[in-house]
């Protein structure tokens, strides 16, 4: 039997979902800075003021841009289960549903700003300036989201980036207000707002996405989660622990069970491949598929996810289908820390008792 039939896209769209999410929130951060700080008519002593508006704009318009395709490449990518009206219509998503709402929520805020700016003229400059004002709620959402749902949320140089930011932002928000001539209540309490709102989402982060489990609190479907790896048996020889598996390669044995799923109403069905690795490495491996039935009899694949928790590791290894050939499965995987998997999977299928067994290749790098 042969349950694959053709390669799952490739992994750029995965990594150009990530940095254009990146780049957007730098983008979005800098616009937010000289968008607060010219409300104060800042300059320096050599950029007239009109220069930095100009600056504020077309960043603003670049950040849309990132916006926009960090959007449809996380429909397109097939990663995780995100729809296009998951992008658009908050918190009705099954993948973590409040974190990817937020993103919904920030970019329908963006396109509202766009949109007011094409009607500036019929909308009058009071419904703009009320929109505008709106738009930079985004900012906030969109850090918020990026924290809570990003794959490299955990790691070190996304909370210096998220966290600089909001310093950036709230330093902004100070010097506007030392130099505003409002209500000296509002100032005040508008600077205590600033200065408690960073210390808040800091407190959020580190008992929400910094702490091992939180891809199943925010709401990851069951169906991606990786399974835990068993703890050995009593008497039996300890394991060393380590964040990553070693470099070098290794060969073991696969023994599991594949499930197949009716057709939904969009045609796909879903092949889950479960089992237990041995040898050289232990472990256990879970192989998800999307795809179209073939002719053959085979599933036509257009997404996949790979999780793989390894023995003696303290982070699991996650990742897609780069190559399929019949039953011949490649995949590229990392852990949080940043080492990589390259697993080579051949399957022997018997669809009578639904029984998986194979042959498991892997090269692990730091």
């Amino acid at each position: 039997m042969t349950v694959l039939a053709a390669a799952s896209g490739p992994t750029t769209l995965w990594y150009l979902t990530r940095a254009t999410g990146v780049v957007a929130l730098l983008l979005l951060t800098g616009a937010v800075v000289l968008g607060v700080l010219s409300t104060v008519r800042w300059r320096s002593g050599r950029v007239p003021r009109f220069l930095v508006a100009g600056l504020h704009r077309d960043v603003t318009l670049i950040a849309i841009a990132f916006v926009v395709v960090h959007v449809v490449t996380t429909v397109a990518d097939g990663y995780a289960p995100v729809r296009l009206v998951d992008a658009v219509v908050p918190f009705v998503s099954a993948y973590r549903p409040i974190w990817l709402g937020l993103g919904a929520v920030a970019f329908d805020l963006l396109l509202a700003l766009v949109l007011t700016s094409l009607l500036r003229v019929r909308l009058g400059f009071r419904m703009w300036r009320a929109v505008h004002w709106l738009a930079y709620a985004s900012w906030p959402v969109a850090l918020v989201h990026s924290l809570g749902t990003g794959s490299d949320a955990r790691l070190g140089w996304m909370t210096f980036v998220g966290f600089a930011s909001l310093a950036l932002v709230a330093a902004a928000v100070l010097v506007r207000l030392a130099l505003s001539a409002g209500a000296a209540p509002v100032r005040v309490a508008s600077a205590a707002v600033a200065l408690v709102a960073p210390l808040a989402i800091f407190a959020w982060y580190q008992g929400g996405p910094q702490q091992s489990g939180w891809a199943a609190r925010a709401g990851t479907p069951s169906s991606l989660l990786h399974r835990s790896v068993a703890a050995p048996a009593a008497g039996a020889r300890p394991i060393a622990i380590s964040s990553s598996l070693p470099p070098g390669s290794f060969a073991a044995r696969l023994a599991g069970r594949i499930s197949n799923s009716a057709p939904r109403e969009d045609g796909l069905v879903t092949v889950n491949i479960q089992g237990r690795v041995r040898g050289r490495v232990h472990g256990e491996l879970r192989l998800t598929l999307w795809g179209v039935p073939s002719e053959e009899g085979g599933v036509q694949v257009t997404a996949s996810d790979v999780a793989f928790a390894a023995a003696g590791t303290t982070s699991a290894y996650s990742g897609r289908v780069v190559a399929l050939d019949g039953n011949h499965v490649e995949a590229q995987l990392r852990n949080a820390a940043g080492a990589r998997a390259d697993l080579i999977v051949d399957l022997q299928l018997d669809p009578s008792t639904s029984v998986v067994t194979g042959s498991v290749h892997g090269t692990a790098t730091t």
